[in-house]
């Protein structure tokens, strides 16, 4: 998570009001969010993080695959009332 430059915050926000990740495989599920960023993340500024999670349930719990993330701007979402501060 660190490498790639998620929080655990983002990630449960992801969980909690994300939109499903068409690119998931089957049997997996997945999440995305974009998030504002206006930041610099190696080197170049970006204006929105967009993050995506990937898991499957098992039983009674969630087990985390992978989570990405890409910077940039101009992200398509699954509506504006999607895209979250923190």
């Amino acid at each position: 998570m660190a490498q790639r430059g998620i929080t655990l915050e983002e990630i449960e926000k992801v969980l909690e009001k994300g939109w499903e990740a068409k690119d998931a495989k089957s049997g997996t599920i997945g999440k995305a969010l974009v998030f504002p960023y206006n930041q610099v993340w190696e080197g170049n500024f970006f204006e929105e993080k967009e993050v995506s999670v990937y898991y499957k349930p098992v039983n009674d719990t969630v087990v985390l695959l992978t989570v990405k993330a890409r910077y940039g701007k101009g992200f398509s979402k699954e509506g504006e009332e999607n895209e979250v501060r923190i």
